[in-house]
């Protein structure tokens, strides 16, 4: 008889809590990365129904203009001179050079220049709106819709400060219409969406986000543009930047870049401010500015000190122009704008824009820094003359008069009457040599002249003299000077 076997049943290790915590964090980290892209996905904007909605009012333009004369280059590009500049340096030789099919050669001089760009419909009667770069100069403009549709266009009206320009389709039926938005409501980081023809790409969709408000370049001061890195190359000029409401809340018009494409910045022209472009434009045939006559410069941390501000902020009034509306209302050089009618001037380029907004012959009140108090100058805006060369003499006196050196490494000589009353000067002194010293840090260069040291006015050797030996000791003052016929405020350590 056999003898039951008897086995014993081996009962599993408890688990330690270590190892029970490092299992439940495994875990965990699986049913995230599960869980992760579906969320992530979630949380990003679907584009497809905007582009759906809004692209059939999106408008590819193309441009022709004939030669003037067998000396013209680049008549055949697609691209005109603002373009291929955007271009990377081998692109514009391609398209320039004689190798080019659009090159200068003999027969290529009689061709006409072609180029393109993009628009949108902002009206049922045809109405459309680009970049005036995009038609400067055409003598034929071709806008063709996303169904086909081509229309011969006119140029109704164009605004090179702020590169805008209106079209009007002839003979258009059942045409789409954008949505206008309002800039004015627009927020760093929030999404946009553009829609153009890079490079001829027609109906090109790229998106990305606000990266900054109220720019300004030194091309267009009075446009505050719109930082995006949504991606603009060529052709996309003077096409919509929509937000997430499929509305048109800019018009895309630059790009900063040093190898001519598409780096990351791009800027556009706020919807607002080129609506009231585009009004003007159709009812006036021309596009007028408020304008103050200062040439105004930013304040720096050195200034903001040497003029008893608390912070950087405001615009410094370098120069009034002589009978313009601020010299009527009193501004003087040195003064800082700190508000235009209870709206903050934190930077130098907000003024620019905010006095162009203003209606011609409003009176506006501006809160200024003088002397370190603050006070209210009520001023009449005038309106903004034609770009026109002022034609001041740059250049300074050729034979030297009676010499000083001083401290600054500075040698000066008195200002010739006849150079200050082409230059529209009253008073100052001519900087015949500059050493190295305080006055060549600070930026003071042969030929300028210097009218204000430490907010002293400096009228002839003796005065400057006497300001130079009042000057305190390693704190920051403030220089005015004019060179080339502009003015501008340095900051200067002794």
């Amino acid at each position: 008889m056999s003898r039951p076997q008897i086995r014993t049943a081996r009962v599993p290790q408890a688990l330690s809590p270590g190892k029970l915590i490092a299992g439940l964090l495994m875990l965990a980290a699986m049913v995230s990365v599960f869980w992760s892209q579906p969320l992530a996905a979630a949380q990003l904007p679907d584009f497809t129904e905007l582009v759906e909605d809004n692209a059939s009012a999106v408008v590819n333009i193309s441009t022709t203009t004939e030669p003037k004369n067998r000396s013209s280059s680049f008549h055949g590009s697609p691209f005109n001179e603002r373009q291929l500049e955007q271009l990377p340096p081998f692109l514009q030789e391609f398209f320039r050079g004689p190798q080019s099919p659009f090159g200068d050669s003999p027969h290529s001089r009689q061709q006409p220049r072609r180029s393109m760009g993009s628009g949108f419909i902002v009206s049922a009667d045809g109405y459309v709106l680009t970049n005036n770069h995009v038609v400067e100069g055409a003598d034929e403009v071709i806008v063709r819709l996303s169904d086909r549709r081509e229309f011969s266009a006119t140029i109704v009206g164009t605004d090179p400060r702020s590169d805008m320009a209106v079209l009007k389709i002839e003979n258009g039926e059942d045409l789409p219409v954008i949505s206008v938005g309002r800039s004015k409501d627009l927020k760093v980081g929030e999404w946009v969406f553009a829609i153009g023809s890079p490079f001829g790409f027609d109906y090109t969709v790229t998106a990305g986000i606000v990266s900054a408000l109220g720019r300004s370049l030194p091309s267009e001061n009075y446009v505050p543009f719109i930082q995006t890195d949504v991606a603009i190359n060529p052709g996309n000029s003077g096409g919509p930047l929509f937000n997430l409401d499929g509305e048109v809340i800019g018009v895309n018009s630059q790009i900063y870049t040093r190898s001519g494409g598409f780096m990351g910045v791009s800027f556009a022209i706020p919807i607002d401010d080129a609506m009231n472009v585009f009004r003007q434009l159709r009812d006036e045939g021309s596009v007028s500015r408020g304008w103050l006559g200062v040439l105004i410069q930013e304040v720096s941390r050195d200034l903001a000190e040497t003029f008893g501000l608390d912070r950087p902020r405001g615009a410094l009034v370098a120069e009034v122009m002589e009978g313009s509306p601020a010299a009527e209302a009193g501004l003087r050089s040195g003064d800082i704008v700190l508000e235009l009618d209870g709206r903050e001037v934190e930077a130098s380029s907000d003024l620019p824009p905010m006095v162009g907004r203003t209606p011609v012959g409003e009176s506006a009140r501006l809160t200024v820094l003088r002397e370190g108090r603050e006070i209210e100058l009520d001023v009449e805006i005038g309106q903004l003359p034609d770009e026109s060369d002022t034609g001041r003499d740059p250049s300074g006196p050729d034979d030297r008069g009676d010499s000083s050196a001083n401290p600054l490494g500075l040698t000066i000589e008195p200002l010739p009457q006849e150079l200050a009353s082409s230059l529209g000067v009253e008073g100052g002194v001519v900087v015949a040599d500059v050493k190295r010293g305080p006055a060549f840090e600070a930026g003071i260069r042969t030929r300028d002249i210097i009218t204000e040291i430490n907010r002293q006015e400096v009228s002839s050797v003796r005065e400057f003299r006497e300001a130079v030996e009042d000057l305190p000791d390693n704190r920051a003052v403030s220089v005015r000077i004019v060179r080339e016929g502009r003015a501008s405020y340095l900051v200067m350590r002794p």
